[in-house]
């Protein structure tokens, strides 16, 4: 267990579960940039992954693990959606165009919300979850 000294400060982390969870770290690590932190996999199944940890490089990140029915996480696969605030959108866009699996929903352009002139496009993941990298960081609240 971690100590509170080197656990990250309160934030939202999104959660998606997949059909074939080792395909999706896979994608999510070495196409979106992900980086693992922690996967536990079945007892008895290594290609079920019961939980994983993802952080993004830049800040947050994703919990994430395989589809299974369970009536305290009534998730389906391909239903979620995210945002990902980065300044190098134009870095992951152009890992996304090389690899298979990914479907570009918005080309890499000109973030109009952004005003510092930044860039953002969206992508569909190979199980149907909607992906938005850009550099808007939202407004001050």
């Amino acid at each position: 267990m971690t100590d509170d000294a080197t656990r990250p400060a309160p934030q939202i982390w999104h959660s998606l579960r997949y059909h074939d969870a080792p395909a999706a770290l896979e994608y999510l690590t070495s196409v979106l940039g992900f980086r693992l932190v922690v996967a536990y996999r079945g007892p008895d199944d290594d290609t079920v992954v019961e939980h994983a940890q993802l952080q993004w490089p830049e800040g947050g990140g994703i919990m994430m693990g395989s589809h299974r029915d369970s009536p305290t996480c009534p998730m389906q696969p391909g239903c979620g959606a995210a945002y990902v605030v980065t300044d190098r959108a134009a870095e992951v866009y152009a890992r996304v165009v090389d690899a298979a699996g990914f479907h570009v929903l918005q080309e890499l352009s000109v973030d109009e919300h952004d005003g510092g002139g930044g860039s953002s496009f969206g992508v569909r993941d190979p199980e149907g979850n909607l992906w938005s990298f850009g550099s808007y960081r939202g407004e001050p609240g």
